[in-house]
């Protein structure tokens, strides 16, 4: 197995994202590209991320490999790579062999680990909300809702997107209409967890735009993809419950 990617910095900072969520996954490299498929401790949210064959300068893989990593130790090798660098990931018994490659030549060997938990499933959803917007814009609103509430609702009409949270004392609402957005809904409302959003809301930097998906009391879905990344996340809801 031997993966080279001449701008790695790419794959540095969408790893820094999934870190936020989970500590181990499990890579599946393929000729195809590399995937990972991972869900958080507290099973309320699932990160999907897919980055093609077309990603790299070479890549050789005889069958696909399963490779359990610590975002956590893979994260502080990435941190060294520089302006120019060129990363070449192989495997080498039970070590992933990082070499960075710039003025000099550097190797980093990290051992492969067994990740807890069965592998999941990307959920089969259907949705009655598909908002398209900026991912500025969208980040901006979970920022203001943490100011009032450690949750917030989504609710859709056919011509408007609203974004708001209320706590014990203050409230805050932001307003799209679908002459600023992309809007195809139905109406619908849903609570989230502001803990999760905020560190979903990391992908704001790999591109300008969200696709944003959910329903009644449903999972909501998050997409931040490219022309080449795609980096998905499921939430739960936030569901009341009566005392």
């Amino acid at each position: 197995m031997l993966l080279k990617i001449e701008r790695p910095k790419i794959l540095s900072d969408i790893i820094s994202i999934i870190s936020e969520l989970v500590l181990e996954v499990r890579l599946k490299v393929s000729n195809e590209g590399v995937n990972i498929t991972a869900i958080d401790p507290a099973n309320v949210a699932m990160v999907t991320f897919k980055l093609p064959s077309s990603a790299f300068s070479e890549i050789k893989v005889e069958k696909q490999e399963t490779l359990g990593v610590s975002l956590e130790n893979l994260k502080a090798v990435l941190r060294r790579l520089k302006t120019g660098s060129i990363l070449v990931l192989s495997k080498n018994e039970n070590e992933l062999k990082i070499e960075i490659i710039d003025k000099i030549r550097r190797e980093f060997n990290l051992s492969l680990i067994e990740v807890e938990g069965e592998e999941k499933e990307i959920p089969s959803l259907e949705f009655t909300a598909r908002i398209e917007m900026t991912s500025q814009d969208f980040a901006e609103a979970i920022e203001d809702c943490l100011v009032v509430s450690d949750s917030c609702s989504f609710e859709s009409q056919p011509n408007k997107f609203v974004i708001k949270a209320k706590g014990s004392l203050n409230s805050f609402n932001s307003e799209f209409s679908s002459d600023e957005i992309n809007i195809q809904a139905e109406e619908a409302h849903s609570k989230y967890s502001l803990e999760y959003l905020q560190k979903i809301i990391k992908a704001t930097k790999i591109t300008d735009k969200v696709r944003i998906n959910f329903s009644n009391d449903y999972p909501l879905r998050l997409d931040f993809n490219t022309p080449i990344i795609e980096l998905g996340f499921v939430l739960a809801p936030r569901v009341e419950t009566e005392d």
